[in-house]
């Protein structure tokens, strides 16, 4: 959603400062609205015995947002071999990390298995033979094909390339245990910011129906369900939130249920990135020229490279500008790449604004840095941390030219003609 309105206050009430003292482009995040976030997962999922939220590193893969997760008590979902690094230089260990990846190369499956382990979460069948050495604990990705429908954003299940097929489910396990597999997980991700509880606790019913009937065929017992991330959050002012505590009490009915059928339950995990993160993140931009042709465009110092949703996928990005209230004007709000989807807005009614206004860009707390790039040779702005107290820490400087030219810098290497 858009910025909460005390965010807004406590950030607008030093914006002046924190631009003249780190300058713009930059991403800063709200400390204090990320551990209430967090706060908020943990009390409402909290009657199910055993939960666990493994924040997706995916989202915001800064150390200084991680330890925040990690001092809350939270896990790290990763799909690289630097997501892992990231993890475990923040003292993660073992069963607090859950490995997903797709498409797994054996360099992966290594770094995986190396410095205690993880949780390893397969993709794909075939991926039980490639493991060096399969642990003890075993978790497949579900896919369920035409038997589950996918939200909006995440498509139809059968066209998407993640997780192992329905009709291979008990196969995988089989093979697993071959292998020496003892310990069970069972992980699904259906959904994509979706805002309506009630498909979560579908995929929450789901998997433990799935469980019932692996567990029937091969007497095995399951330590956890995973039913992924997705959760998501009203990018525009007019949206509904995510009832979290309808979602919350509906599934731990679920589990409740399970466990009088069975006399056990497993624990439940979830993976979530945006939900946490998500709109406690501004993109802090200064508008550097206006154009009048067909169109009004407000050129601003930042561009895709910082931000590349609205140009990748159309996203809606609120954006308000300090100080502006009075008249009206329609508008595109654009970067400087050699792109015509370079907008952060398109056609958006703002306040009247002209250069040096400062501009803030919402809910860039989940896959804004983190989806950024370099072409034309753009650099990735810095990131800033908003304490709780009122101070504001560089957590990543911005990046420079060095940076940029660091890959061209090697030892010459060549494979001669044959």
């Amino acid at each position: 959603m858009p910025a909460s309105a005390e965010f807004q206050q406590r950030l607008e009430h030093r914006l002046s400062s924190i631009v003249e003292h780190f300058g713009t482009p930059f991403h800063i995040y709200d400390e204090k609205g990320i551990k209430e976030t967090c706060s908020e997962l943990s009390k409402a999922f909290g009657r199910i015995p055993g939960f666990q939220e493994y924040f997706a590193v995916k989202a915001l893969p800064n150390p200084a947002i991680m330890k925040i997760m990690h001092d809350q008590g939270f896990g790290f979902d990763c799909s690289s071999i630097a997501e892992l690094r990231l993890s475990r230089q923040l003292g993660a260990r073992g069963e607090e990390i859950m490995f997903t990846s797709a498409n797994t190369s054996h360099n992966e499956f290594m770094a995986a298995a190396a410095d205690g382990g993880c949780i390893l979460n397969l993709d794909d069948i075939s991926f039980v033979d490639k493991v060096p050495e399969m642990p003890e604990l075993i978790c497949f990705r579900y896919n369920p094909g035409s038997r589950r429908t996918g939200n909006s954003i995440i498509g139809n299940p059968v066209e998407a390339k993640y997780g192992v097929a329905h009709d291979q489910i008990l196969d995988a396990y089989r093979r697993a245990m071959k292998r020496g597999a003892i310990r069970f997980g069972l992980h699904t991700m259906l959904a994509s910011n979706e805002r309506e509880y009630t498909y979560m606790v579908e995929t929450a019913r789901m998997l433990l129906g799935l469980v019932e009937w692996i567990s029937e065929k091969l007497d095995i017992k399951f330590e956890f369900i995973n039913i992924g991330g997705g959760l998501g959050i009203p990018y525009r002012p007019e949206e509904n939130t995510l009832d979290i505590q309808s979602m919350a009490n509906q599934i731990t009915e679920e589990f409740d249920a399970f466990r009088v059928r069975n006399g056990y339950a497993p624990k439940m995990y979830m993976e979530s990135g945006r939900y946490i993160t998500g709109p406690h993140g501004i993109l802090v931009t200064s508008a550097i020229n206006r154009k009048e042709i067909y169109r009004t465009y407000i050129g601003v110092d930042s561009c895709m490279s910082a931000l590349m949703r609205p140009g990748m996928y159309g996203a809606y990005h609120h954006i308000t500008i300090p100080g502006k209230n009075g008249e009206e004007e329609i508008v595109d709000v654009v970067g400087s790449l050699c792109e015509n989807n370079d907008k952060f807005a398109i056609q958006r009614s703002l306040p009247k604004s002209e250069d040096g206004d400062i501009l803030l860009i919402h809910d860039t707390g989940a896959h804004g840095i983190a989806m950024g790039f370099n072409y034309n040779g753009k650099l990735r702005p810095k990131e800033l941390l908003l304490r709780k107290d009122g101070s504001v820490e560089l957590i990543r400087r911005a990046e420079t030219l060095d940076d940029y030219f660091a890959t061209l810098d090697f030892e010459p290497d060549t494979l001669g003609v044959l």
